[in-house]
């Protein structure tokens, strides 16, 4: 693979061989439309014959010492960490993310698979008091967890190489086979991480990643019988989608939200604005822990909207490569030009515009908005756009009670120096997770990652996503007596 500016042919990596199909898609830089490359569009049959391939990988890969697992792993991360500026621009010019953003990842990208490796080694089960039942006095055993066998894993586009890692990393760490369908807009990235695994060594059979259109693919990849696990990361009707069609197998998905934080009167206010806005436009907003429904007391209510509109008003919008943008485009036009139909909703039926809000070709403006109403999608529905809405709330439990009364819940955030007024929120927000004086966008590679209602089903995080790839099994021995 190259990362050069000039257009280039990509090969998929199918069962551990680079190969090339007649039928190709194109790639593009959403800031300028620019082609980069094309990728193979993967049929049907080169889906099951990954499959079919792959039942092969996983026997491999189940029979791989634990040591193996380990060394392969390092040495796809070394490989990473050796070009991590080659891999942050490939992220930066097939994505929406600045050349800042993409090295963030890039760097995530080689944490992500250093922690695989480590939690390779603590794969571990426990002994089993099986006489704690009259009758089994003479029987000693154990449990262990073993591989489920394949995985399919379907990837989104604003996170085009770590995402990809928090899958691949852990099913090769648990010594499972994985298939992986990268966003038809992103492909280049999770090729990128194929070329990793090739040079470290691991073995053919294992690994595929094919590039291509869901409709030229059918539902193979989803509904084989062989598959065992589909790990998904995208939008929530895909996933329900999903679930309908995939049968009885292991479902992981993280699906999204349109995260609250709190900001509460004692809030280190300064702290709070940096934090919620560099947490709202991130990737041009299009993080699924993006901040998105910002609650303030009060109190403090008109002294953080004036702080929050004069930082957003500071952002620099501009060439995703160049070291001072702060924020890129959104990854095509035809999303930038939902995400205005979004805000025209609202403005029309009362929300006021603060800032923003004006779109040229797939760039969207930092957005900020009051008097949200509730009768409209940009206050139920998660925008995944450069756009924030603020409210006023009298108090903590009207503000608990308004972040909960939505269809989501990834993460959420609380500012306060009232520690009981953290815990108060730790407790009742319905959310997997809650970030204290801190943007709900923060997360290590390490801490278990999901959500609850329509954020999702299952964790991510190295370790938890492990526990979800395998399976326990029961061994018990009668002894003689």
């Amino acid at each position: 693979m190259s990362t050069e500016t000039a257009t280039v042919k990509h090969k998929m990596f199918l069962a551990g061989n680079w190969v090339s199909r007649e039928k190709e898609m194109e790639v593009r830089d959403p800031q300028d439309n620019r082609l980069i490359g094309t990728v193979p569009a993967a049929s049907e049959q080169d889906v099951l014959h990954a499959i079919h391939e792959a039942q092969d990988g996983q026997k491999i890969a189940a029979a791989m010492p634990v040591h193996e697992r380990i060394a392969i792993l390092h040495r796809a991360a070394d490989w990473i960490a050796q070009r991590q500026e080659q891999y942050a621009r490939m992220i930066a010019r097939e994505g929406s993310k600045t050349i800042r953003e993409a090295r963030k990842e890039a760097r995530r990208c080689v944490e992500t698979l250093r922690i695989s490796a480590e939690e390779a080694r603590r794969i571990n089960g426990e002994t089993i008091s099986f006489d704690q039942m009259p009758g089994s006095e003479n029987r000693t055993g154990y449990f262990y967890r073993f591989p489920i066998g394949i995985i399919a894993a379907i990837t989104p586009f604003n996170d085009p190489l770590n995402l990809v890692a928090h899958k691949v990393g852990p099913a090769i760490a648990a010594g499972n086979a994985i298939i992986v369908k990268p966003a038809p807009t992103t492909p280049l990235s999770a090729l990128l991480l194929a070329e990793a695994f090739d040079h470290a060594g691991l073995p053919p059979k294992i690994l595929s990643v094919v590039t291509g259109y869901t409709s030229d693919m059918g539902d193979a990849l989803i509904t084989h019988p062989a598959i065992r696990m589909v790990s998904f990361t995208g939008g929530l009707a895909t996933g329900q989608m999903i679930m309908q069609k995939a049968g009885l197998k292991k479902i992981s998905m993280e699906l999204g939200s349109n995260s609250p934080v709190i900001v509460l009167k004692d809030a280190d206010l300064p702290h709070a604005i940096e934090s919620t806005v560099s947490g709202a436009f991130w990737a041009a907003g299009q993080n699924c822990l993006g901040v998105q429904r910002i609650y303030v007391e009060e109190e403090r209510y008109a002294e953080f909207v004036k702080g929050f509109v004069s930082r957003t008003n500071q952002y620099i919008v501009g060439d995703k490569q160049a070291e001072e943008t702060d924020m890129g485009p959104m990854i095509t036009e035809a999303e930038a030009t939902r995400v205005e139909s979004w805000v025209q909703e609202a403005v029309e039926k009362g929300a006021i515009l603060l800032t923003g809000g004006n779109r040229n070709g797939a760039y969207y403006e930092p957005t900020v908005l009051v008097n949200v109403p509730e009768d409209c999608r940009l206050a139920r529905e998660e925008i995944f756009g450069p756009v924030v809405t603020i409210y006023s709330v009298p108090d903590l439990d009207a503000a608990i009670k308004e972040a909960n009364n939505v269809a989501f819940g990834l993460q959420a955030g609380i500012f306060t120096k009232n520690i009981d007024h953290a815990f108060a929120a730790v407790k009742e927000l319905d959310v997997g997770g809650v970030m204290i004086n801190d943007s709900t966008d923060y997360r290590i590679d390490a801490m278990p990652f999901g959500g609850v209602k329509g954020s999702g089903i299952g964790r991510e995080g190295v370790k938890f996503a492990i526990q979800e790839m395998t399976e326990p099994k029961v061994v018990c021995f009668t002894v003689a007596k």
